[in-house]
């Protein structure tokens, strides 16, 4: 499934392609700092600062931020922030995405869009999990993918057509 989900969506580099830089912000929510030490036999071994300077390192033509807390608050902020500028959002809510309304109306008033990425298959965990409040004010939603998600999702702001 992977492997055929990675060829309909895997686009050529940028160097084949020329556009205006684009500014992605990746905003993460709660315990995501702990990425690559946290149960990694579901979020994996990869740090979010490795995958971040991956993205960096394989998309030099794109602006690529990133921001993490632990506090609901300042997500909301972060997203008021950069809402209104950025050319793209990737946001990985954590725990939030299943219980705050209020992120879900802070994406709601933005005008950047938003992908909402999860590493794990959410749909395959706890029954709790397998809600979420963010999707229906979300351009989309990637899961399961583990950290290939957030190349996923920067390339469906890359390349949209």
């Amino acid at each position: 499934m992977f492997v055929y989900l990675y060829r309909i969506y895997s686009m050529p580099t940028t160097r084949n392609r020329t556009h205006t830089m684009k500014r992605i912000e990746i905003v993460n929510g709660p315990n995501l700092n702990l990425t690559g030490i946290r149960e990694p036999q579901v979020y994996g071994q990869v740090t979010m600062e490795e995958m971040v300077a991956r993205l960096r390192k394989n998309h030099p033509d794109a602006e690529i931020g990133y921001y993490q807390s632990n506090v609901e608050g300042e997500l909301i902020n972060r997203l008021h922030a950069v809402g209104f500028s950025a050319d793209g959002i990737i946001l990985n809510a954590g725990g939030y995405t299943h219980t705050s309304v209020a992120l879900h109306d802070a994406v709601a008033a933005i005008t950047t869009p938003v992908v909402e990425v999860h590493i794990s298959n959410i749909f395959a965990r706890e029954e709790y999990r397998r809600h979420s409040l963010l999707s229906d004010v979300c351009r989309g939603v990637i899961c399961g993918l583990g950290m290939a998600g957030y190349r996923l999702a920067l390339e469906s702001f890359l390349f949209e057509v």
